[in-house]
């Protein structure tokens, strides 16, 4: 496999990468920036899941406008709309500016998902597609590890009173940090040259060649040009697909199969884990800085086992990974549910005298009283202190008042991360690009895109709301009754498709 190849899929995939920062990132900053514009559930959910939302309007056009100016072009433009995105969140004075910044960001990560695998695929030989397009997902990994390691470096640095940084402006260094990785993606993307496929598709077949031979030497280039011509003449014989041609009687069961993937990928609550990962090691009552250093395991496990689904994936098999894995996303959420179920909270007088930033008789009313509940403490704690107060303090309030069995549910957690990271994560969009037939691929694969995106949403969007109504132990038992459900539901109907021709899955799979 050529460097040069190599180099330029790992540039491309950059993308990626900071859509797994942005992400991850987002966990540690709503620590202090929802104190500091005192957010609300659902305009927290907001501020998380806004650039989900404008990620399903670049995901529905980014495609087809690569296609009229370029795939190079559009990856050069989502780079600088992520640097821009950064500095605009960094400064941001309102929450509806944090906002509409982060929205910027989305349209860049919703068109880099889509075109970077296109573009390393559209560069790729036969025989190492795979591989280089797997890039794409182990950059996202990483970028949510960065993300991770550098929101515990801040709020170290924020903690021991040493620095420059306070409660009041360290959300905007972890947001501001964004622009290093985007403006080096910026720049990075005028080394790599436009995708030949798309020249050979404009009628530019000479630039196509050159791209080519620099690729892979003049033997292999000649192959592979002959092979994009083939392709794109084949291509353009076809008829435009409508959406309604999927809802055909011969496709109706590959496109269960590739929604109830696409639904149970998000469903199981997978984006609240990643996005909402310090808060919700907060309620575990280990405290802000065991919080933030918590998610560092949580993102070194997702690299590991995404590292074991990429050497497992054409070995194990499609089907055995995904049922192992959502078992293992079952038994780990309801494990979640139990160990938050268990847990008790008390304020005793002398933890109330200890708080630093919180008048004691403020809470004299909730003094030595035992809950048996995350919802009525929190409430309560809320009535006596203000919304904003509390949150600011939650932190310390809930490591004070918590007794749970907090290593149950850092097991649980873990599990869930893992199972998912060799399973639902990689195994989900493999299966998509092998189902469908060459015809109605693109297009099938674009919708259920488009549904796994909007479900993503509308959990981040929820889960804030959803932990303040129902508590913990109920909102990850919700996510865990889904996943039995799930594997129930892939145990009868999903195919295998590993070791098989696309034409042979298309025999097997598609009804005449």
């Amino acid at each position: 496999m050529s460097k040069k190849v190599v180099f330029i899929a790992f540039v491309v995939s950059l993308g990626g990468f900071l859509f797994g920062f942005d992400a991850g990132i987002i966990s540690g900053v709503m620590s202090y920036a929802g104190p500091e514009f005192n957010l609300s559930d659902g305009q927290m959910g907001w501020v998380v899941s806004s650039p989900s939302f404008a990620a399903m309007i670049a995901m529905l056009i980014s495609g087809r406008l690569s296609d009229i100016i370029g795939r190079k072009k559009i990856l050069i433009a989502v780079a600088f709309l992520y640097a821009i995105s950064a500095l605009a969140s960094a400064y941001a004075s309102s929450y509806e500016m944090l906002y509409i910044a982060r929205m910027i960001g989305g349209l860049a990560f919703g068109a880099a998902l889509i075109l970077a695998p296109t573009y390393i695929a559209e560069i790729s030989s036969a025989e190492n597609r795979g591989k280089l397009v797997s890039i794409q997902q182990l950059n996202i990994v990483l970028g949510f590890f960065a993300a991770f390691l550098s929101n515990y470096y801040f709020n170290k640095l924020n903690t021991s009173g040493n620095s420059f940084l306070t409660d009041e402006n360290v959300w905007r260094w972890m947001l501001g940090v964004e622009f290093i990785p985007a403006i080096l993606y910026f720049l990075f993307m005028f080394f790599v040259p436009k995708s030949p496929r798309w020249l050979c598709s404009k009628g530019k077949l000479q630039e196509a060649k050159v791209v080519l031979n620099k690729l892979y030497g003049e033997q292999l280039a000649k192959v592979e040009i002959e092979s994009i011509e083939k392709n794109i003449n084949e291509s353009q014989k076809q008829e435009k697909v409508s959406i309604m041609e999927l809802l055909k009687p011969s496709l109706r069961f590959i496109l269960i199969v590739g929604l109830v993937l696409g639904i149970l990928q998000q469903i199981t609550g997978i984006n609240a884990v990643y996005f909402y990962a310090t808060s919700i090691f907060k309620q575990t009552g280990i405290g802000t800085d065991a919080s933030f250093a918590s998610g560092i395991l949580l993102s070194l496990t997702t690299v590991f086992f995404t590292i074991i689904a990429i050497f497992l994936i054409d070995k194990m098999g499609r089907r055995p990974l995904l049922l192992v894995g959502i078992a293992g996303i079952a038994i780990s959420l309801l494990v979640c549910a139990y160990g938050f179920n268990q847990a008790t909270y008390q304020l005793t007088s002398n933890e109330i005298a200890q708080f630093e930033n919180i008048e004691a008789g403020k809470l004299t009313a909730v003094a030595n009283k035992v809950y048996d509940n995350d919802i009525d403490f929190k409430n309560d704690m809320k009535s006596a202190l203000g919304n904003q107060v509390y949150a600011k303090n939650e932190g310390a309030i809930l490591e004070a008042a918590t007794n749970i069995n907090a290593t149950l549910v850092l097991i649980g957690i873990l599990g869930f991360i893992a199972c998912f990271a060799f399973s639902l994560g990689p195994v989900m969009w493999v299966m998509l690009s092998e189902l469908f037939p060459n015809k109605y691929r693109g297009l099938a694969i674009g919708v259920i895109g488009f549904v796994n995106s909007f479900i993503s949403w509308v959990v981040q969007q929820v889960f804030p709301w959803e932990l303040s109504n129902f508590g913990n132990a109920m909102s990850f038992l919700i996510f865990g009754v889904i996943a039995v459900l799930g594997f129930f539901v892939l145990l009868k109907i999903l195919p295998e498709t590993k070791g098989k021709s696309l034409e042979q899955i298309e025999l097997e799979l598609v009804k005449n």
